[in-house]
């Protein structure tokens, strides 16, 4: 009895100590994410969590991916996640991608995360060549990549040597042609300059609206043999499935478009195509691995529902998507005309600044130049007043030298002279006296003219003054408007 209580409670604490939880690892093409899962989890409760932490809603694209084996799976949705044949270890790694591509890209994707996560899938494909992309789409695409990255060209910002760091193109094209680094970045910025004007999600958009058209966009395959045993590629895609040489994956030998297929059967390792046309002959493939079997009906399940889910009308849920996101790009067009708008007037703000410190630096140069011209007016004035005031006083001084020798004559005259050699020295002296007086005031006379065109010089000089003056008081009045406008 008591060996059974003790069994008993070592079973119940065995059980105690059995995990509840398991940490799962979730990596996006552009971060990674852990979760804390409950043991009980299916599929389906693990990828709407991640779906929800993403914001997404567009989840019929997207799958959880993982590889065993060297083979690629899909988390199922009704399964229990630790049922799937994952690795033990933890975190439990997971790849959050798309699993459906959509036919036409601009019409289907609604959500901006949904684009943005298509992008990035998109370019690493493109980028490890699982997607064939020509050399000058390639450069075409590199452009929107940058511009969706970088945002508009600046040649102020975005220098030579920007991208240098960066993957933009296969290395396949890179090595097709010898250009150097910098040649590529040069025809890749003469493009990206062009789309100015583009938002992250608009060069995103037309990214993979470049993309869809390329020959392996969207293609799954996989190594099959037809009944003869002829080694065959099988690409499984949204418009249906189509049968390749496996030398050649851009042109497929025959192709089935999902609405020509009448039913897909699988028997073990066996695929059978029966075409709506009973004219066509069944097409019958088979594949060596039971894992990849199942992916590929996975995909030919998914890939047709989706073709079908196309061409009815839209689900309520997708309507109100489409509406939402309606609104929601154009009040970010309106956010990004008003923020072209603020940053015309911040330009022409700039200019007008500007514009006002060149007028301002003009003003106060001229300023200084009326400055100058007013001092030396104001010097030469003071020398013409200095100059007249002397001349003046040479007038003076010969005016009263002329009297003094009139007064001289006057009082030779008066003196009595008895003898004629006294008398002609004399009237000798007089005549002298005489000529003196007559030269001593022509000089007094030309002196007083001189005085008086000196006053009319001194006059001249003052009024330039006082025009310098009023023109100093007028410029400086239009710094101080000048500085009040800035």
């Amino acid at each position: 009895m008591a060996g059974a209580i003790a069994s008993r409670m070592s079973f119940s604490s065995l059980k105690r100590k059995q995990p509840k939880t398991f940490t799962v690892r979730i990596v996006t093409m552009d971060a990674e994410m852990e979760f804390s899962c409950e043991v009980k989890w299916k599929g389906k409760d693990l990828f709407d969590l991640v779906c929800r932490t993403l914001g997404l809603r567009e989840t019929w694209f997207f799958g959880l991916q993982y590889t065993i084996k060297d083979t690629v799976a899909w988390l199922k949705m009704d399964k229990k996640v630790l049922d799937h044949d994952v690795p033990t270890e933890e975190p439990v790694t997971f790849h959050f991608l798309a699993k459906f591509y959509p036919e036409n890209a601009e019409e289907e994707l609604v959500q901006e995360i949904t684009q943005h996560l298509f992008f990035l899938q998109v370019k690493k494909q493109i980028l490890d060549e699982k997607i064939y992309c020509p050399p000058e789409a390639s450069v075409l695409l590199a452009s929107y990549a940058v511009q969706a990255k970088y945002g508009d060209y600046d040649p102020s910002v975005h220098k030579r040597g920007f991208l240098a760091q960066e993957e933009l193109l296969p290395k396949r094209v890179i090595n097709l042609y010898q250009m150097t680094p910098e040649m590529w970045e040069e025809r890749i910025t003469a493009w990206y300059a062009e789309h100015r004007g583009r938002a992250r999600d608009e060069a995103e958009m037309e990214y993979l609206k470049i993309a869809q058209d390329l020959e392996m966009y969207g293609v799954n395959y996989f190594a099959i043999k037809n009944k003869k045993g002829t080694e065959l590629l099988l690409g499984v895609d949204a418009l249906g499935l189509h049968i390749y040489d496996p030398e050649n994956r851009l042109t497929p030998k025959i192709s089935f478009p999902w609405n020509e297929i009448r039913n897909i059967s699988y028997s073990d390792k066996e695929f059978t195509i029966k075409p709506l046309d009973k004219k066509i002959d069944v097409f019958k493939f088979n594949s060596s691995k039971l894992r990849v079997n199942k992916l590929i009906l996975q995909l030919c399940i998914g890939n047709h529902d989706l073709f079908m889910r196309r061409r009815k009308a839209d689900s309520l849920e997708v309507q109100q998507m489409k509406a939402q996101a309606r609104e929601e790009k154009a009040r970010k067009q309106m956010e990004r005309q008003r923020l072209a708008r603020e940053k015309q007037m911040r330009e022409e703000a700039e200019r007008t600044r500007d514009e006002l410190e060149r007028r301002l630096l003009q003003l106060k140069e001229e300023a200084t130049m009326a400055n100058e011209a007013l001092m030396r007016s104001e010097e030469t004035a003071d020398l013409l007043a200095e100059k007249a005031q002397i001349t003046e006083e040479e007038a003076k001084l010969l005016a009263q030298k002329a009297a003094e020798a009139e007064q001289e004559m006057q009082r030779i005259k008066a003196t009595a002279i008895r003898t004629e050699e006294e008398k002609r020295l004399m009237e000798q002296k007089v005549l002298e006296a005489e000529m003196l007086a007559l030269k001593m005031a022509e000089e007094s006379e030309r002196r007083a003219k001189e005085a008086d065109q000196l006053k009319q010089d001194l006059q001249e000089a003052r009024e330039s003054e006082r025009r310098a003056k009023q023109k100093l008081l007028e410029i400086t009045s239009k710094s101080s408007y000048t500085g009040a406008v800035k």
